[in-house]
């Protein structure tokens, strides 16, 4: 028997239909569309609206076209992993409840909050769970409705964040595809620079906190941009270096989509092209942890088996990281 590597074998996204473009948001703040698009390449994110929906119904409609795109029976299903920062409940986890809503009644499952790095830090905690052999089914799930969390008079924010997200199942592969080597990092220095202040056990929900607007993420930008470039190219460089990856060998960057400016700089320190890039952050805007398997589900139609890719985010904390894989299927 050979090494058993976690390997994807399906990808589903789901966004809402309602759009916020750059035009909406002139409305709202003192911007405008030349503005927004020249510092992040957003043009336009999706807003889940409606009384009493939230991330799970997101991570749910994914989840269960996921299941149906696979032909997966939900019972079969061992784990479900959900990466957010914007979860229904404190508690209980948004995981739970994506799974009682889309049958997966055999599955555990538990949330995992890691910022926008939250998914890459999910997949590579799944598939070890795989590699063991231990189990069979992994569902990794990354959605956020940031549009909670956002302060729409704010516009170093506003203007920056989307809802959306996306799942994938991992399953055993011995024959040299799936997850091949992660390489994971946290600086929790980087909290006062990129955060919600209130809300949590340290400054719990009162009259002044919300009154403050304290519930809504506060990011200092400059600080953040300039430690993500850095730490985002670098790990991306360092885990072909690791592997011993030329810009040749590696066929697609899948970067987290937060800023066109980070993107570009990561495929530089890479040597990529720009066509080996996957960008959608101009349709979606940063939709926290949706925004790699959203790319991934974009782009499935044009990966082959045997692509080689590289995924890699930073996030709030701070967190980042990157993954190298070999994609395990060709289109349908």
């Amino acid at each position: 028997m050979g090494k058993i590597n976690a390997a994807i074998t399906g990808i589903q996204g789901n966004v809402p239909k309602d759009l916020l473009t750059n035009k909406d948001l002139e409305k709202l703040v003192d911007t405008n569309d030349e503005w927004i698009f020249s510092r992040t390449g957003i043009k336009e994110r999706h807003i889940q609206k409606g009384e009493g929906l939230a991330t799970s119904d997101m991570a749910a409609e994914a989840v269960k076209g996921l299941l149906k795109k696979t032909n997966t029976d939900p019972l079969d299903v061992d784990l479900l992993i959900c990466a957010t920062v914007t979860p229904d409940f404190v508690f209980p986890a948004t995981g739970n409840i994506v799974s009682d809503k889309t049958g997966l009644k055999n599955a555990w499952s538990f949330d995992l909050n890691a910022a926008c790095s939250g998914f890459i830090y999910a997949l590579s905690v799944g598939s070890q769970f795989i590699e063991t052999g231990k189990y069979k089914k992994v569902i990794v799930v990354g959605a956020d409705k940031m549009s909670s969390i956002i302060d729409y008079t704010d516009r170093t924010t506003c203007i920056i964040f989307g809802d959306g997200g996306g799942a994938v199942l991992l399953e055993p592969n011995e024959e040299g595809y799936g997850i091949i080597d992660s390489i994971m990092h946290a600086d929790g220095s980087g909290r006062e620079f990129l955060h919600q202040k209130a809300g949590g056990s340290l400054k719990p929900a009162s009259h002044e906190s919300v009154d403050a607007k304290e519930h809504f993420v506060y990011q200092e930008g400059k600080s953040v941009f300039k430690f993500a470039v850095s730490n985002m190219a670098d790990v991306s460089a360092k885990i072909m270096e690791q592997n011993n990856l030329t810009s040749d060998d590696v066929d697609w960057l899948v970067p987290h989509q937060a800023n066109l400016r980070i993107i570009d700089a990561t495929s530089r320190r890479m040597g990529l092209d720009s066509s080996k890039v996957m960008i959608n952050i101009q349709n979606y805007g940063n939709t926290t942890n949706g925004t790699i398997p959203l790319c991934l589900w974009e782009w499935e139609s044009k990966l082959k088996k045997g692509d080689t890719l590289i995924l890699s985010a930073f996030g709030g904390g701070f967190t980042w990281g990157a993954i190298y894989l070999k994609w395990a299927y060709d289109p349908s």
